[in-house]
């Protein structure tokens, strides 16, 4: 790896607190770019626009999406502020490009009957997983939180008593989500009765609140995999994903007249920005439901 690459990415691990996942994606995208500039034979000072350019249209034309050329862009940027600020090189030209044109993907959220049929069908299942499941798309919906958050949960971080969670989330920022008293009970139910049986099962002392089924911590791809398997064994197709459960929340509290700034704060999010585009998917919903409901509003 360069040696100023490596100083910037230790700069967004212990500096400003990027998760090591954010880390490895920022690596990975300069990465690409390096690799671009080195078939070129250019060298840090030698990037202009042109370079930039070419290495965009290289990468739609393999395919890439323009949300990821955005996001390499975006990292690219970062790092030639860095080697700037370092004396590498004296122009960042990534802030010259115009941003690339994307249609807008608003989040998928499931109406609240859907998450009712899937709370309901899961409680006819017999096999031994069902109480674990049902904690898990429980706390899922009812906070909102996010697949890393969930998978890191320790038995110190729930407060059953008080209904909250004490959650550690993007940017190792800590904040305080509430639940519903349904989700209490679950919790209770799975932490009493059923995780001790899957812990034994690792007979090492593990404090993470979810465990699979071999009894270690679970893991977000784990959490994804049980959540399809899920799906086949409720026979839904409502594409379940740990982000469906987080938008769903903050849609049918938006729904439900929540200030939007309030929603901002339980879902971790650093800008109001991210937290407006809920604003749309309810405006789609209110669209579809009146479409289904008015007498006059189909076409003749």
């Amino acid at each position: 790896m360069n040696d100023y690459l490596f100083e910037y990415l230790e700069i967004l691990k212990n500096e400003k607190r990027y998760s090591l996942k954010t880390v490895d994606s920022y690596k990975r995208d300069i990465e690409k770019f390096m690799e671009f500039m080195d078939k070129e034979g250019a060298s840090f000072k030698e990037v202009d626009i042109i370079i930039i350019r070419n290495f965009l249209s290289e990468e739609l034309r393999n395919g890439i999406t323009k949300r990821s050329c955005k996001r390499r862009i975006s990292a690219c940027k970062g790092f030639w502020k860095f080697l700037v600020k370092r004396g590498v090189t004296d122009k960042n030209e990534f802030i010259m490009l115009n941003p690339l044109k994307m249609e807008k993907k608003y989040p998928h959220a499931l109406y609240k009957e859907q998450i009712e049929k899937i709370f309901e069908e899961n409680k006819n299942r017999t096999d031994p997983m069902m109480l674990r499941d049902e904690a898990i798309v429980e706390t899922l919906y009812y906070t909102g939180i996010r697949a890393s958050e969930l998978v890191n949960l320790k038995l110190e971080d729930v407060f059953l008593k008080d209904r909250i969670l004490r959650v550690i989330g993007k940017g190792n920022k800590e904040r305080i989500v509430p639940f519903t008293e349904r989700c209490r009970d679950t919790l209770t139910e799975y932490v009493s009765k059923f995780r001790d049986s899957l812990l034994a099962k690792a007979k090492i002392p593990i404090d993470y609140l979810f465990l699979n089924k071999n009894g270690v911590q679970l893991t977000t791809r784990g959490l994804e995999l049980i959540l399809s398997e899920l799906e086949k064994k409720l026979g839904l197709n409502y594409g379940l994903h740990p982000h469906v459960f987080r938008h769903s929340f903050a849609t049918h509290l938006l729904e439900a007249g929540m200030d939007l700034r309030l929603i901002q704060e339980l879902l971790g999010h650093d800008s109001i920005n991210a937290t407006q585009v809920y604003t749309h998917v309810t405006d789609k919903s209110m669209q579809e439901i009146y479409k289904k409901s008015h007498p006059r509003a189909k076409k003749c």
